[in-house]
């Protein structure tokens, strides 16, 4: 067996980021084969990854590829077992690269097919492979959840704190800078739909029902009934629909779909997601 030196140690250590003890033992292992051990090291990996796989991996957040030029969006849920892995830097750089990897590669209707793309901040390596190595490191089951990809023009905001939550949003016209401001805006009114047509229609039917109860329990003639419905429907719709929230940022009463007319830009689909466990 080949004499291991710390040179070599430190070399491999630094090539993989994981610990000076498991790096020793890969170089023992391989008779002190760097790319050897690597391998090792990886299949080492895989075989604690397999005996893991079945963790709950309820903590996360949101990576966010959102342009104008190209004209891409893609968003992908990164979930891990814990709150302090959302922060780290790898995981942060991995949920980032794989959704630009979504927005500007091929597509992918799996996670495998995505994780088998290449990576856009590691030359060489796919997004699977950036992925098994963070495990290596940190040792915590990540998993892709959801991931949506959006051809066309796209702004994007992502919210990590108490909630962690993610936008996307497709548009014509109108610049990045509006674009995210509107995003911003989603994640905090979380409207249900964009237009009051994509509505539910029994959500609205309901709440039709309980508002024309309400009006013939006031008294009011059953003639005028449906007309009072109509106009309190918009109090309904003001709530939950994109276009017709007054928006937040908005220095008068403008509507989310005034001010976007106003500068020229035209909101045709937003995908908004949230962690269903708060994290702290």
């Amino acid at each position: 067996m080949a004499a291991i030196t710390a040179a070599q140690v430190k070399d491999l250590r630094e090539r993989t980021g994981l610990p000076m003890m498991d790096c020793k033992k890969a170089l023992s292992e391989c008779d002190g084969d760097s790319d050897k051990a690597i391998q090792w090291l990886r299949e080492r990996g895989a075989q604690v990854l397999s005996k893991r796989s079945d963790r709950e991996t309820s903590f996360g957040r949101y990576g966010i590829f959102a342009s104008f030029d190209p004209p891409k969006g893609a968003m992908v849920e990164l979930k891990c077992e814990s709150a302090p892995v959302t922060q780290n830097e790898e995981f942060i750089q991995l949920a980032n690269d794989l959704a630009r990897q979504l927005a500007t590669g091929p597509g992918a209707a799996t996670a495998e097919e995505l994780l088998a793309q290449p990576s856009p901040s590691k030359p060489g390596v796919t997004l699977g492979e950036q992925k098994d190595e963070l495990f290596n490191r940190i040792r915590e089951v990540f998993n892709i959840g959801r991931f949506e990809r959006i051809d066309g023009a796209c702004g994007g905001y992502s919210h990590n704190a108490a909630t962690v939550a993610g936008v996307l949003l497709h548009v014509e016209g109108g610049s990045p800078e509006l674009a995210k401001d509107i995003c911003m805006h989603i994640a905090a009114m979380r409207p249900s739909a964009l237009t009051t047509e994509e509505l539910d229609p029994e959500e609205v039917a309901r709440e039709r029902a309980i508002l024309r109860e309400a009006a013939l329990q006031e008294g009011k003639p059953e003639s005028i009934v449906d007309k009072m419905v109509d106009g309190r429907l918009r109090n309904f719709y003001a709530e939950r629909v994109l276009l017709e929230q007054q928006y937040v940022k908005g220095e008068g009463k403008d509507t989310v779909g005034k001010f976007a007319e106003n500068h020229g830009m035209k909101l045709k689909r937003f995908v908004h997601w949230e962690f269903a466990r708060q994290q702290s």
